[in-house]
C-alpha cells in the first residue's frame, strides 16, 4: 500500500491543517484553504457541485430521521474503526473529471483513508457495474490529514460523464467509499444529510472498490469527512450557494426526496437555465449568525460554529461561486441564542463585506427569515423572537447591504395567525403534526419557487 502524509499540499491535492489543531476555539479559527489551481480561464473550469458544511464532532449536532449507529459506530471517541464507509450524494454538475475534498476539521488525531472510490450509484449501496474508479491524492492511493486539515484528491475520470451535458445524468447520485485505517478518533461529519449512506462493520477493513452492497450492513443519514465535490465544467457555469440554518439544510423535508428548497431552487434552474447550474448547500441545522462565541473539538454545539466562523470554509474556499442566497437569523434570536437584533445585522453586514472581498463579482442575496410563532420548540415560538426577525427582515429588504432579496417569509407567512401556513407545518420526514418552525416539502417548494431566477443569473 503506498501511503503518504500531507502537511502543506502536494501534486493535485491542497491541504490546511490550522489553528484547531491546536485546540483553538476562536470563531476564526479554521485552517486556511488556498483555492485549488483551475484551468485557465477560456476553457473548462472546476465548479463546486456538491458541499456539507462540516460540523463535530460526532454525535454532536441536528440529524435527522437517524437510524440507530450504536452498530456502526459504538464508540464515538474512537470512531470509525478500520471499515469502509459509502456515501451517497446528489452532483448538480456532471463532469468528465471530479476531485473530492476530505475534512478532518474536528478531529484530534491524525485521519487516514485509503482504498477511496467514486462511482455512479445504481440503488442503496450497490453502484452501476463498471462505473467505480479509483481516487488518489498526490498519486498515492492513501493520505493522512492531520487534525484541523482539509485535503483536496487528484482528479479522477468519470468515463460515464463524458458527456456532461446528458439528460439521464441530471440527478443521478455518486457514490464515494473510502477506508478508515485504524480508528478515526472524533469523526468530522455533516449531521443531516437527510439522504441515506452505508458503512460496513468495524474492523471490517477495505471494501470500496466492490461495487455490490453485500459488505454494507448498516446506513447513516449522515456524512462523514467528505464535505464538497468539484467537477470540471465549462468556464462560467454558474455556482450557487445556499448558506444558512436547518431551514437550509433540510430538516422536514422527505428523507432521500431531495426536496429541501436549494434542491427545487435548482430544478428550476435545470429547467430553465439552458446550460449547467451548480447549486450547493451549505446549510448547518441549528446555526447561528453570531453565535456561539467559540467552537471546536473540545467545546462543540449543536448547531456548529457560528456562520461567520464558518464563511471561509464553507463558502469563500469553493470553487467557481457566483451568488450566495443567505437564510439565517430565527436560531440568533432563539432562547439558545439570545442574540440582539444589532448583533445579527451587523454579523450579516460583515459577512457580506467578506464575501464581496473574498470572491469578485458575487452576487449577494439575502432571504427574509421565516416566521416560527407559536413553534412547540421551546427554544422558538415566542413574541419577541418574532419582532426582532420582522426587525431583521426589514433589514434585509430594505437597507441595501444585499444585491437582491428572496422573501422566504411572504411565500410561508399565514397573515391571519403569523405563522406559517398550514398546509406547510406537518412533518415530510417521519410524519407528525410538525412544529410549526421548519416548513415541510410544500414550504420549500413555495420558497423556492418564489425566488427569480433572473437574480441569481443576471438575466
Amino acid at each position: 500500500m503506498n501511503r503518504r502524509t500531507f502537511a502543506t499540499g502536494g501534486t493535485g491535492l491542497l491541504l490546511a491543517a490550522g489553528a484547531l489543531a491546536a485546540g483553538a476555539t476562536s470563531p476564526g479559527a479554521f485552517a486556511q484553504v488556498t483555492a485549488p489551481t483551475t484551468p485557465g480561464a477560456a476553457g473548462p473550469r472546476w465548479a463546486t457541485s456538491w458541499a456539507a458544511s462540516v460540523q463535530g464532532p460526532y454525535p454532536t449536532g441536528n440529524p435527522s430521521a437517524q437510524p440507530d449507529q450504536r452498530f456502526a459506530f459504538p464508540d464515538p471517541a474512537e470512531g470509525a474503526r478500520d471499515q469502509t464507509l459509502r456515501l451517497v450524494l446528489r452532483p448538480t454538475v456532471w463532469g468528465p473529471q471530479a476531485r473530492l475534498r476530505f475534512s478532518n476539521a474536528f478531529g484530534t488525531r491524525p485521519l487516514v483513508l485509503d482504498g477511496v472510490h467514486a462511482g455512479l450509484q445504481l440503488g442503496g449501496a450497490t453502484l452501476v457495474p463498471g462505473s467505480n474508479r479509483p481516487v488518489r491524492f498526490g498519486g498515492q492511493d492513501s493520505v493522512t490529514i492531520p487534525p484541523g486539515g482539509q485535503v483536496w484528491s487528484d482528479p479522477v475520470e468519470l468515463p460515464f460523464a463524458a458527456d456532461p451535458a446528458a439528460a439521464l445524468l441530471a440527478g443521478r447520485k455518486l457514490a464515494v467509499s473510502f477506508h478508515v485505517a485504524g480508528g478515526s478518533g472524533p469523526m468530522t461529519w455533516h449531521a443531516k444529510a437527510l439522504q441515506t449512506s452505508y458503512a460496513t462493520p468495524p474492523g471490517a477493513g477495505a471494501h470500496g472498490a466492490e461495487e455490490g452492497e453485500q459488505s454494507f450492513a448498516f446506513s447513516t443519514a449522515s456524512w462523514f469527512f467528505l464535505d464538497a465535490v468539484d467537477m470540471m465544467a465549462p468556464s462560467g457555469t454558474p455556482v450557487i450557494v445556499g448558506f444558512g440554518d436547518s431551514i437550509t439544510d433540510g430538516t422536514a423535508s422527505t428523507m432521500n426526496g431531495d426536496d429541501r428548497w436549494p434542491d427545487v431552487l435548482w430544478r428550476r434552474l435545470v429547467a430553465s437555465a439552458g446550460r449547467p447550474v451548480a447549486v450547493v448547500n451549505a446549510g448547518i441545522g441549528g446555526n447561528q449568525v453570531a453565535g456561539p462565541a467559540s467552537y471546536g473539538p473540545t467545546a462543540p454545539f449543536a448547531g456548529g460554529p457560528s456562520a461567520l466562523a464558518r464563511l471561509e470554509r464553507d463558502v469563500l474556499s469553493l470553487s467557481g461561486v457566483t451568488t450566495v442566497i443567505w437564510l439565517e437569523g430565527i436560531n440568533d434570536f432563539s432562547k439558545n441564542g439570545n442574540a440582539t437584533l444589532e448583533a445579527v445585522r451587523d454579523g450579516m453586514q460583515q459577512g457580506v463585506k467578506r464575501l464581496r472581498e473574498g470572491i469578485p463579482g458575487v452576487r449577494v442575496i439575502g432571504a427574509t427569515v421565516t416566521t416560527a410563532l407559536g413553534s412547540s420548540s421551546a427554544a422558538h415560538g415566542h413574541a419577541e423572537q418574532d419582532e426582532k426577525r420582522k426587525a431583521l427582515n426589514a433589514f434585509i429588504r430594505d437597507s441595501g447591504t444585499f444585491d437582491g432579496v428572496a422573501d422566504f417569509d411572504a411565500a410561508v407567512l399565514d397573515p391571519a395567525s403569523g405563522g406559517l401556513r398550514a398546509e406547510m407545518v406537518p412533518e415530510s420526514t417521519t410524519g407528525g403534526p410538525g412544529d410549526k418552525l421548519h416548513p415541510n416539502r410544500a414550504g420549500y417548494l413555495a420558497m423556492a419557487n418564489s425566488i427569480d431566477l433572473r437574480m441569481l443569473l443576471g438575466r
